[in-house]
This record gives structure tokens, C-alpha cells and sequence, in this order.
């Protein structure tokens, strides 16, 4: 969504980069170009006026740091802005001292208001709450069957005693479900109340009366993050006429500029409490605005991918395929790397993992050519496989890679291709665990597992015997070339490593990014 402001911005501080200092002109200067970037995202006029005097009154004050550069200092300042006006600090839920807390949902028709009612229940699940979804939506059709649907795939249970498509009243609905919260010991209640397809005075006032009847801990306003200012106006509204604790910004995967998201934490003066960013149940959390500041300049977001991976990677298996890597002679199999390739794939397309890193920004057209199909080629390679063949790749003789290429319909090339990019990547990685890599200086060995100085003894024996292990005859040497394709040359790790980065056949996808990185 935010793909146009973080290429201005990225444009801006690129231009400055060069300068070893900054003149009230540059700043001008910069200022500029920031501001007209924030208003081509569409966001709210006050708010970037607001933004960019912020900036300039503590670029005036600057206090040069010896440890930063006029450029990083910009950026530094720039950051800490947006995190403001994009609401400061993570807000999180408040919980009722005696259940059930009843969070009430309300937004415009369109918006995803009842999904992320079963994102929000599954959310909560998750942390170990006991949430209950109520169908207080009975008047758009099919609302009732809809939450249903969701409450089943998010495992969350869903009250819904009246059919709705215009039959009941969802004012007692709202009543009832407190009551049977209780006796069925549920210690959340998500409230779905009726969307609006715009300021609907009399939605409104339904509104007012489900919330007077059943006094929310919380009542989130959703926002379509695609829709642009008027989400703004209509949330003011909302608020002005029923009150908001809260927004939840849903479509942030989309294509728009985004300038909702931007300006309303600061235009309604609410904090943004969850974010939805995708179509699946999963795709929802908690909204961090240091980390969406940090994407938006194109820093990435670590701290984030890490929390996915902690939820996603069963730890046990990571650890057995790590001692497997640390232990070296080849113990690390393709079975192993199937394992960790599937629970890496549950954390969302790679794209979107990619994108997470830092300077991932200047590789965004690479990222976005990432065909997802060709990890579902990788595995279907792997599965081709017999389990002793993925434990044992140097087994795999002319015969069993055209049987594996035929059970996975690719070319015998792919095969080749894929165990070549395994023996190296594997070998690369048990001689980092071994003490570090030839060819890249500044990496020491881990603690108890050897060190740089083992690697110089091995790399200065191998210098020593010159070319003594390639044959003078010609047939013999064509054979030696032709094992060492397949990847049959038993050589230990340290000694068969490349002796640089350079000597890797990278993935197209990388090779792609760290070409474009060069021409930069």
C-alpha cells in the first residue's frame, strides 16, 4: 500500500546522501519533496502541514551527533514523526476485571467488518481468551450465515438466535449474548453490529442503542484503508454521533495510496489498535506504528518477521535441523530442508517475508517476480524422491534423477539444478558453523567449534599441494569434473567450499536482486 510514498521518500534521502552537509536549502529543499509526497498518498492536509513544521522546528534546533551524518539525522527525525502521527504507541485491548469484555465493532458496509470479527476472535483465541462472536447484524443478507462461516473456520463459537435478513431485533440480540456469556463462561464478546453505507441516521441511532445496551469495553470503528479520506469523515462522524475507543484498519495489502492510514490516528484523535493485512484469518495483528514508520521508510520489519517465525517454526524440529548443520558430515538431508521450506511457507508468500527485511525497498521489483510456483516445483521434486535418497543426495545416480525429474514433471536439469544448490548451500553453511567462511573476512567461528585460525591452517595445506588432487589424465580429470557436478566428491566442508560468494550458483530470484544492487 505504501509502495509510492516509500519510493519518494527513499528518492529524497537518496539525493541528500552525497551532501557532507546540509544547508537551510537542502532542507527547504527536502521538506518539499516529503510534503508533496505525503499529499500524492492522499494524506489529510492538516496533517502534513502539521508534519512537516514538526520537522523543520527540530531540524533548526539540530544538535549535530558525531555519531550520525546530516542524512541519517533527517531520517532519524522523519521516523520518530510519523510513529506520532501515526499514534505513538501500540495500543492494546482493555480487558473488564470481571468478564465477559465486550468489544463492539461497527464501520461501513464493505469494509471487512464481519471477517475481522472472526480475525479478531481467532486472534484472541490465540491468546489464550475464550471469545464469542454475536450476529447483531440482521439486516444486510446473509450477514448471520456469514459470521457463522467464519466463526466455524476461526474455531470460534457465534450466537446467533434470529435469522436477520431484516428479521429480529438486534438491540435484545446484543442484550441476550451478555447474558449467555456468562452462563456459558466466555470471557469475550465480539459484538458484529450492522454495516452502513454511508452517514445513515438511522444505523446511527442503532448504534447508539446496541452500545447503550450492552456498555463496551471497546468500541472499534472499521476502517477500509483503500478508501481514502472519506474513511477519515466517516469515522469523525461515527465518532461525533456514538463515541470510538479505537480503529482497525482492514485492506492494508491493497494498492491504494494509503493515506487513510496515515491521517486518521491524528485527524479523530483515537489510536489504530489492529491491522488486517491480508484475506486469511491469520493475516491480523496488533498495530505497532514504530514498525509501520519503519516500513514506510523502508527499513523493513524485523521485529515483526521474528514474532511470525516464533509462531510459526516448530521449534524442535528447527533445533534437530540445526544440530544436523553444526554437526557437519552431511547429516543435514533434503528431508530436512522440505521441513523448514513448509513451515516457512506457512508465514505467508515469500514476497511478503522478503519485503520484511531491511532495504528490501530497493529490491522491489525483483521481490515482486518472485514466482511462488517455483517452491511448489522444489517440492515436488523433493516428494519425487525415496527417503533415502533426500537423506542421501550422493546416491542419486543418471537414472534416479530421470525417475525423480519424471515423478515430478520437470527436466532432469531441474533435479541437477536443485541438489547443485543444496550441496553448496549446505556445505557453505557447516563451514560457517565450523569456524567461519574462506573468501569472507570479519566472520569468526562460533565459541568451542574452531575459529578463523584452523580455516588459514586448512586454506594455506590446500595452497600447499597446488592442483595435486586433479588428474593429468584427461578422461580421468573429465570424470573427476563430472562427479563433482553431481555433487559425488566427498570432499570435507571446509575444504570443498568455494573461495568466495561469486563461486555460487544463487536462486534467479537472488542472483536478480544482487545484480540490480551492483548496477546501483
Amino acid at each position: 500500500m505504501f509502495d509510492t510514498l516509500q519510493d519518494r521518500l527513499a528518492s529524497v534521502f537518496k539525493g541528500l546522501r552525497s551532501k557532507g552537509r546540509l544547508t537551510e536549502a537542502d532542507v527547504d529543499s527536502s521538506m518539499r519533496e516529503i510534503r508533496i509526497a505525503l499529499l500524492e498518498a492522499d494524506v489529510n492536509l492538516g496533517v502534513v502541514k502539521e508534519f512537516i513544521a514538526a520537522v523543520k522546528e527540530r531540524l533548526v534546533g539540530l544538535e549535530i551527533s558525531k555519531a550520525l551524518n546530516p542524512t541519517q539525522q533527517i531520517v532519524k527525525i522523519v521516523n520518530e514523526e510519523l510513529i506520532a502521527i501515526l499514534g505513538g504507541e501500540t495500543r492494546r485491548i482493555r480487558f473488564a476485571k470481571q468478564p465477559p469484555t465486550v468489544i463492539m465493532l461497527a464501520g461501513l458496509q464493505g469494509a471487512g467488518k464481519t471477517t475481522l470479527a472472526g480475525k479478531l476472535g481467532r486472534w484472541l483465541r490465540s491468546q489464550n481468551y475464550s471469545p464469542l462472536l454475536v450476529a447483531a447484524d440482521l439486516q444486510r443478507p446473509n450477514a448471520v450465515n456469514q459470521l457463522q462461516i467464519v466463526g466455524e473456520r476461526a474455531g470460534v463459537h457465534v450466537f446467533a438466535p434470529e435469522p436477520g435478513n431484516g428479521v429480529g431485533d438486534p438491540i435484545q440480540v446484543a442484550r441476550d449474548s451478555i447474558t449467555h456469556a456468562r452462563n456459558k463462561l466466555y470471557d469475550v464478546v465480539i459484538v458484529d453490529t450492522a454495516g452502513r453505507l454511508g452517514i445513515d441516521e438511522e444505523l446511527m441511532r442503532q448504534a447508539a442503542d446496541i452500545k447503550a445496551a450492552v456498555n463496551p469495553h471497546e468500541t472499534l470503528f472499521i476502517v477500509d484503508a483503500m478508501i481514502g479520506q472519506d474513511a477519515v469523515n466517516t469515522a469523525k462522524a461515527f465518532d461525533e454521533g456514538v463515541g470510538v475507543d479505537g480503529v482497525v484498519l482492514t485492506k492494508l495489502d491493497g494498492d491504494a495510496r494509503g493515506g487513510a492510514a496515515l491521517s486518521i490516528a491524528r485527524v479523530l484523535g483515537k489510536p489504530i489498535m489492529f491491522a488486517s493485512n491480508g484475506e486469511k484469518l491469520e493475516d491480523f495483528d496488533l498495530f505497532h506504528p514504530d514498525r509501520m514508520a519503519s516500513r514506510i521508510l523502508g527499513m523493513g520489519d524485523v521485529l515483526t518477521l521474528i514474532e511470525q517465525a516464533e509462531k510459526t517454526f516448530d521449534a524442535e524440529q528447527s533445533r534437530e535441523a540445526a544440530e544436523k548443520l553444526l554437526g557437519g558430515k552431511n547429516k543435514f538431508g533434503l528431508n530436512d530442508f522440505l521441513g523448514q521450506m513448509r513451515q516457512l511457507r506457512k508465514m505467508g508468500p515469500l514476497s511478503k517475508i522478503i519485503g520484511m527485511l531491511p532495504g528490501a525497498g530497493q529490491f522491489k521489483d525483483a521481490i515482486n517476480e518472485i514466482d511462488e510456483r517455483e517452491i511448489d516445483r522444489i517440492e515436488a521434486i523433493i516428494c519425487s524422491m525415496t527417503p533415502k535418497e533426500r537423506d542421501d543426495v550422493s546416491i542419486l545416480n543418471g537414472s534416479r534423477r530421470a525417475r525423480i525429474a519424471k515423478g515430478a514433471g520437470v527436466e532432469v536439469s531441474a533435479v541437477n539444478n536443485l541438489v547443485n544448490r543444496f550441496v553448496d548451500a549446505r556445505k557453505m553453511m557447516e563451514s560457517m558453523a565450523g569456524g567461519g567462511m574462506p573468501g569472507m573476512p570479519g566472520m569468526p567461528g562460533m565459541p568451542g567449534m574452531g575459529g578463523r585460525r584452523q580455516h588459514a591452517k586448512a586454506a594455506a595445506k590446500k595452497k600447499a599441494k597446488g592442483r595435486k588432487g586433479v588428474s593429468g589424465n584427461p578422461a580421468k580429470r573429465a570424470e573427476q569434473e563430472r562427479m563433482r557436478a553431481l555433487g559425488l566428491d566427498r570432499k570435507p566442508a571446509a575444504e570443498a567450499m568455494p573461495q568466495s560468494m561469486d563461486d555460487f550458483e544463487l536462486p534467479p530470484e537472488l542472483q536478480k536482486m544482487f545484480d540490480q544492487q551492483n548496477k546501483l
